[in-house]
């Protein structure tokens, strides 16, 4: 419970303290920060990555990856499992968490709507880095319709 909540403090600090230069950056000052939380998310995941695995066996599939990252990953840093995963087997991949941790505070109105993004750059590089260090290159993005419901979509392009 208290790590729980030690993380959440943490990323809502940051978040805030990369929004606090300038409360409306506008678009390039917006995607600087996006990318700075992206690539703090994406070094932490590669941590997660080369530790977690440890107890598991081998992955043979990109799907045991994806089920790995939605159970164990998730369970490690948000105290929860992922609600959903589905794919189309073409390398496309729909993580969803209804009761999305870092959303959960902000889940009472729909005027923060509009906020969910910077609050979801961090995991999306957090799920891009745990997947490069089990060798697997992909672009992940966040999607929020309606909160504190959140999507991930991770894309793996066929080489």
């Amino acid at each position: 419970m208290a790590d729980t909540v030690l993380f959440e403090f943490l990323h809502t600090e940051i978040v805030a303290e990369l929004w606090a230069h300038d409360p409306d950056p506008g678009p390039g000052g917006q995607k600087m920060s996006l990318s700075v939380l992206e690539g703090m998310g994406f070094r932490v995941g590669q941590a997660l990555g080369e530790r977690l695995p440890r107890e598991t066996l081998a992955f043979r599939e990109e799907l045991d990856v994806l089920k790995f990252l939605c159970k164990d990953l998730w369970v490690a840093v948000f105290q929860k499992q992922m609600d959903s995963l589905r794919t189309n087997h073409q390398g496309t991949y729909v993580l969803q968490d209804n009761s999305f941790p870092l959303l959960l505070p902000m889940a009472s109105g729909l005027q923060y709507l509009e906020e969910a993004p910077k609050f979801l750059a961090f995991t999306c590089g957090l799920l891009r880095g745990a997947l490069c260090t089990l060798g697997i290159e992909s672009v992940v993005t966040a999607s929020v319709a309606a909160l504190p419901i959140c999507k991930f979509q991770v894309v793996i392009p066929k080489s």
